[in-house]
């Protein structure tokens, strides 16, 4: 991409921020030149965020049912995805997954919780309880 090309569409998504993108210059020559966004990137973000919103509201009433434990919900609320919570706990994720039967988990070790807990930000007595929303659950 050309420097004059890259684009300048001051997306709110970037909150007056710039993003580093590689662009050639007159000679030819690779550099980095800020861009404040560009309607497309700014489309599909939005779509993204909503997505994860969409799961964590998912997650937040399949516990709020008694279907899953609220480690579930807060996986997702912060964004992670199996994989990540795995990688993050060092468990595996068959592991993880039975974690997320509530009567596993309202049997899981102290220890086993506080991995959890550091691994999501939050302290183990938060982790066993799921927080109050306004979501609607069917």
């Amino acid at each position: 991409m050309d420097i004059k090309s890259v684009p300048q569409d001051n997306s709110p998504v970037f909150e007056g921020g710039k993003k580093a993108i590689y662009a050639t210059d007159e000679d030819g020559k690779v550099k980095v030149v800020g861009s404040s966004g560009w309607e497309a990137e700014e489309t599909v973000t939005k779509q993204a965020l909503q997505d994860l919103e969409d799961n964590a509201k998912e997650a937040y009433c399949a516990v709020k049912k008694g279907e899953k434990s609220p480690l579930y919900y807060y996986m997702f609320a912060l964004r992670m995805d199996l994989q990540l919570l795995a990688e993050s706990t060092g468990f595996f994720k068959w592991t993880i997954k039975k974690d997320f039967n509530p009567k596993t988990f309202s049997n899981i070790k102290d220890k086993r919780l506080e991995v959890y807990a550091e691994a999501l930000g939050k302290t183990k007595e938060e982790l066993k309880v799921l927080e109050e929303l306004d979501y609607e659950c069917e």
